[in-house]
């Protein structure tokens, strides 16, 4: 059997498509269905920051609820069919396809191989999980830049799209996007001091600069600016980015697989805090409250 690569839509604000399915694999408890196209996002298994989609496969009049939607790959020499952690192999990797994986709870569901299906994602729940994807690319931004004014006592190798230095790149551990909402988890640890950063001025002066990075936020929020997403392929595996003019601060042109908003102004409502854990942790969290359309 020969399965392609999926083509993705999830990044041309397409929540409802017709698809061919190509695989299926029946599980005791659940049957994952892989199509030839789909609008739904699937959760990565290398960096799970941004949740699966929700959604919809439909079969004439029967619908079946997808409950995950994760990333797969299949050899078709060997037919080896691998999903999520199991993943074995790096994108592009000579005789694998990169897949889309639905997930549904019903095994003996009527889908078969080569029916055609229509596929429908939770338009709501993936625009706030967008809306909260692109303002923690916002907010790392201006975090990057209040930084930059003040706490480094060293130049760094790393720069980020706006030519400042590159704290969120350096210092995250962690970013997990849920609806409306960004959170990002940061080390300053001893590496970090060595780099340039003065942490302890920072950890003393952190409602200082969580005021200034608001101030830095809503100064580019409310400007309203078009985000664009440009896709270098169809496929799963084709990088993509995440662009926005930031006025006299330059275009923002950062790589990432997730979905995202089609205007600052979609955020709405806002507030970033930052939250000190540990004297070698802090969280930023970026709370949006836009509207869908």
């Amino acid at each position: 059997m020969t399965v392609t690569p999926t083509q993705v839509r999830f990044c041309h604000q397409t929540w409802q498509l017709n698809a061919k399915v190509q695989y299926i694999d029946r599980q005791p408890n659940y049957c994952d269905v892989v199509t030839d196209i789909t609008p739904f996002h699937p959760v990565s298994h290398i960096w799970p920051d941004h949740p699966a989609d929700k959604g919809t496969i439909s079969l004439g009049t029967q619908a079946y609820s997808v409950t995950d939607c994760l990333v797969g790959a299949y050899h078709s020499d060997s037919a080896t069919f691998q999903v999520g952690e199991q993943i074995s192999v790096k994108r592009d990797t000579p005789g694998w396809a990169f897949l889309v994986v639905h997930r549904i709870e019903i095994v003996d569901c009527a889908i078969k191989v080569g029916d055609e299906v229509e596929l429908t994602v939770e338009k709501p729940y993936q625009q706030a999980l967008s809306r909260g994807h692109s303002a923690g690319h916002i907010a790392y931004l201006a975090l990057n830049k209040v930084l930059e004014q003040s706490f480094w006592r060293k130049d760094a190798d790393r720069k980020d799209t706006l030519g400042h230095r590159d704290f969120n790149s350096y210092a995250q551990q962690t970013s997990f996007v849920s609806a409306d909402c960004c959170i990002d988890n940061y080390r300053l640890g001893k590496t970090l001091r060595k780099r340039g950063l003065n942490t302890a001025e920072m950890l003393e002066q952190l409602p200082l600069i969580e005021n200034e990075l608001n101030q830095q936020f809503k100064s580019w929020v409310e400007s309203g600016t078009a985000v664009n997403m440009r896709c270098e392929g169809e496929c799963l595996t084709d990088s993509r980015y995440w662009e926005c003019d930031l006025g006299t601060e330059g275009k923002a042109i950062i790589p990432c697989g997730g979905t995202h908003i089609e205007s600052l102004a979609e955020l709405g409502e806002y507030q970033v805090e930052l939250k000190r854990i540990d004297d070698q942790t802090i969280e930023m969290h970026t709370h949006v409250n836009g509207s869908s359309h």
